[in-house]
Formats: structure tokens, C-alpha cells, sequence
């Protein structure tokens, strides 16, 4: 009996120790946001209001989100760097995207808009107004479309 209290009374203290490891978003200004994603901002969507930005510090990492009056998102690793690019009303800025994707875009897909890009060490993917989804390598290769 006292075996099992003791595993209970753990499993208590563990399952309220978990909520400290969760997520901890909280609304920021965008200058707190890295100097990086600033100036991304500030390159890209000039004059587009920022709805609000939030930082979601975790136990070993941190990631900030940026959202947009006109529904654009755009998400950015603690260094700055961005990391998804969400322009479901809009188009991605071309400038963001890179040319070979953009060529085999415009090759492939003619008169299709990129309405989101993510990008990480295994590649980029983008999504395109009629809903396909295109994956690249990341020399720029296409290795996947899901639909």
C-alpha cells in the first residue's frame, strides 16, 4: 500500500511539473522581435499592420510568430530567421521565395500563386492556390506533390 501511494503521489507531481515544460506563448511589440525578423518585416511586408506578434519561449527553445491585419502569418526561429510564410489571401512576396522554385513554379504550374512557404534543413515546401503541396530538397529538386 505504501508502494502505491508513493508511485501515485509521483505521478501527481510529474503530471503537474509537465504544465512548466509546456509552451509559454506571450503577446510581444515587434521590437522585441530579433533584429533579423524585423528587418524581414520591414522588407517584405512594408505597410501591412501587424495584428500581433508572440513569442513561445519553451525549455530549450524559443520561436516567434508574427500575424498580419490581412490574415498573412509569418513564423521565425530564435535567430530570426523565418521559417513559414502564410499568405492564404494573398501571394508569398516572390522575393522570399527562391528563383529555382519560382521557375519551376512558373514552368510547371503556370499562372499559379504561392500562398505558403516553410523551410527547414530538409527542404522547403510550398503551397500553391489550387492546394497542392510541393516539396523540395534542399538543392532545390522537387521530391514530392500531395494534393
Amino acid at each position: 500500500m505504501k508502494k502505491l501511494t508513493i508511485i501515485f503521489a509521483s505521478l501527481a507531481l510529474m503530471a503537474s511539473s509537465v504544465s512548466a515544460f509546456a509552451g509559454n506563448d506571450r503577446i510581444i511589440t515587434v521590437a522585441e522581435l530579433p533584429a533579423a525578423s524585423q528587418q524581414f518585416i520591414k522588407a517584405h511586408f512594408a505597410g501591412v499592420e501587424v495584428s500581433y506578434a508572440k513569442v513561445d519561449e519553451e525549455m530549450f527553445d524559443k520561436d516567434y510568430k508574427v500575424v498580419f491585419v490581412n490574415g498573412s502569418k509569418v513564423e521565425f526561429a530564435k535567430n530570426g530567421q523565418w521559417t513559414d510564410v502564410d499568405c492564404k489571401y494573398g501571394e508569398v512576396p516572390a522575393a522570399i521565395v527562391p528563383q529555382q522554385i519560382r521557375d519551376h513554379v512558373a514552368r510547371n504550374f503556370a499562372g499559379r500563386k504561392i500562398v505558403s512557404i516553410d523551410r527547414d534543413k530538409r527542404g522547403y515546401e510550398v503551397k500553391l492556390d489550387n492546394g497542392l503541396e510541393l516539396k523540395f530538397d534542399p538543392k532545390f529538386r522537387l521530391v514530392e506533390i500531395d494534393d
